[in-house]
């Protein structure tokens, strides 16, 4: 029960970090997209692009906190007590940012529509960093166990925690960069697609110095979760590596649909391979995955739960990207493409 409950665990994990990591990346490049005329067009695609999703992606953050807390309530405790900085900063992070985006829209003012962009884009680079350093401070055994909160400071701003945080900006940056490239090419703007391409590209590359630095990071500051990559893991990481590869092959050769999935196959290996290089842990080395589940009857209560959702929920997240792919919510209405 413990082990299925895990696995549904990080399960959520990677669908948030797919889904509402292209999501945060989409505000990445709309930080920098430069001036309100230089940065008009993008922010446009970046609108179409994520207004019909961006809140629905925050139901699997939501669900991973309702399964730790309810199934390895120890770790949970653990966890909050000693991350409750960076997890704060998220929290706030995602308020602000959902405020920014609804109510850039709606102010009528330049000043206040600048305001509001502005903090709908840093809250998209702050929530992602805040989130990978809570990653990196766990991974490499800096919250104690017992629900006991250890350094408020240190387990998050050490060598792993800033690692995890950059990688998840780079990562993000690099999935919604695809993604664009994507739906530019949905709106006939070829411009955008050659716009967002190149971003493709450079954000592959910094993912990739990125997590290069980390093996000699990992190596001497998680010393657990990097035994655990280099053996039971490696295949999944090589699988990432190899996705990653494929993913820039594709989409310079304009092939957008495949090139997008080789980038999802591409994170999504990478978040499980963190999974299984921990495994059997929870809190690496001081809190196993058994000695954290909670009685037998509660998790099957959350795994039953979690079945009717599949059945009940799912196929209404999946209508929702289907519509939103095929352009036809009305949410998407946007300016045509000025000629070139």
């Amino acid at each position: 029960m413990a082990t299925a409950a895990a696995v549904v665990l990080f399960a959520a994990i990677t669908t948030y970090a797919i889904f509402g990591g292209a999501d945060f990346g989409a505000g990445f490049w709309d930080l920098v997209a430069g001036g309100s005329e230089r940065g008009e067009r993008p922010r446009e695609v970046i609108d179409h692009s994520i207004a019909p999703v961006w809140e629905a992606n925050h139901v699997w953050l939501i669900f991973i906190f309702v399964v730790l807390w309810t199934c390895f309530p120890e770790a949970y405790a653990s966890i909050t007590l000693t991350l409750f900085v960076p997890l704060t900063i998220a929290a706030l992070g995602v308020v602000l940012r959902g405020a920014g985006f609804a109510f850039r829209k709606a102010v009528l003012r330049t000043r206040d529509r600048r305001n509001f962009g502005a903090a709908f884009a840093v809250s998209s680079v702050l929530v992602p960093y805040c989130l990978g350093a809570v990653v990196g401070g766990i991974a490499s055994g800096r919250v104690p166990s017992g629900g006991k909160a250890g350094d408020p400071w240190d387990s998050w701003v050490n060598p792993t925690a800033v690692l995890g945080g950059v990688l998840a900006v780079c990562m993000t940056a690099y999935l919604a960069a695809f993604f664009l490239v994507r739906d530019a090419g949905r709106l006939s703007d070829e411009s955008m697609v050659a716009y967002f391409r190149r971003r493709a590209t450079a954000a592959a590359v910094a993912a990739g110095v990125v997590a290069v630095a980390g093996i000699f990071v990992l190596s001497n500051d998680a010393e657990y979760v990097f035994d655990g990559l280099t053996s039971r893991a490696l295949p999944l990481v090589v699988l990432s590596l190899v996705c990653g590869l494929a993913a820039l092959v594709l989409v310079a050769r304009a092939a957008r649909r495949g090139a997008r999935l080789a980038a999802v196959g591409a994170v999504a290996s990478l978040v499980v391979a963190w999974g299984v290089a921990q495994w059997d842990y929870l809190l690496p080395k001081t809190l196993t995955v058994a000695a954290a589940a909670a009685p037998s009857g509660t998790i099957t209560a959350v795994l039953v739960a979690t079945g009717l959702a599949a059945v009940l929920i799912v196929p209404a997240f999946v209508l929702l990207y289907v519509l939103d792919q095929k352009t036809l919510l009305p949410e998407e209405s946007l300016p045509e493409a000025s000629p070139r």
